[in-house]
């Protein structure tokens, strides 16, 4: 099959790829519902040694700049607690932890997740965490750029392979809160 977006040699549905997928993002594809058809989730198959954006857009397509996004993990602080969140915007900004994300996770100080953390707590591969499959219970705040957005390219759990989405599906799943700014 074609991908939606970008030149990928190897383009399936996820629903057949889930061997190549994490546990946690396989068992989301598996139960998949909502609006978005499970069939939709479009999994391509990339090489993790071009992963560095410039190099990674040059080689699947320019156009690629304007249609992903980064998922990434936050520890918000309040009093003697931590709580975990993740963030999505497009790659061509950036998070705004400090003000957005502090303010919604109604914590005093908020900051990037260590790499140990993110990747433990989601069972995910740093540099391919993706918003589908993460624990149940965190919020996952979405910018509203990527939900209207019509095809957005994300990690797939794993630094091999992306998933491609319809940007609305962001939306729906679990925890989710569609955010105006979050990316700046």
């Amino acid at each position: 099959m074609r991908a939606p977006i970008g030149n990928f040699d190897d383009a399936r549905p996820a629903p057949h790829c889930l061997d190549v997928l994490t546990p946690p993002v396989a068992d989301a594809v598996r139960a998949w519902h909502g609006d978005v058809a499970a069939e939709q989730l479009i999994y391509v198959d990339t090489d993790p040694d071009i992963a560095d954006t410039a190099v990674f857009v040059e080689h699947y397509g320019r156009e690629l700049l304007e249609m992903s996004a980064n998922c990434v993990v936050v520890a918000g602080k309040r009093g003697g607690g931590t709580s975990l969140a993740a963030c999505v915007v497009l790659s061509s900004t950036r998070v705004d932890v400090n003000g957005v994300v502090r303010k919604q996770l109604g914590a005093r100080k908020a900051s990037f997740a260590s790499m140990d953390t993110a990747t433990g707590e989601t069972g995910m591969e740093y540099g391919g965490i993706t918003p589908i499959g993460l624990p149940a219970d965190w919020p996952l705040l979405v910018d509203s750029a990527v939900v209207d957005t019509e095809w957005v390219l994300i990690g797939s759990g794993r630094r091999r392979g992306k998933l491609i989405v319809p940007g609305k599906a962001f939306a729906g799943l679990p925890g989710a809160v569609v955010i105006e700014g979050l990316g700046i």
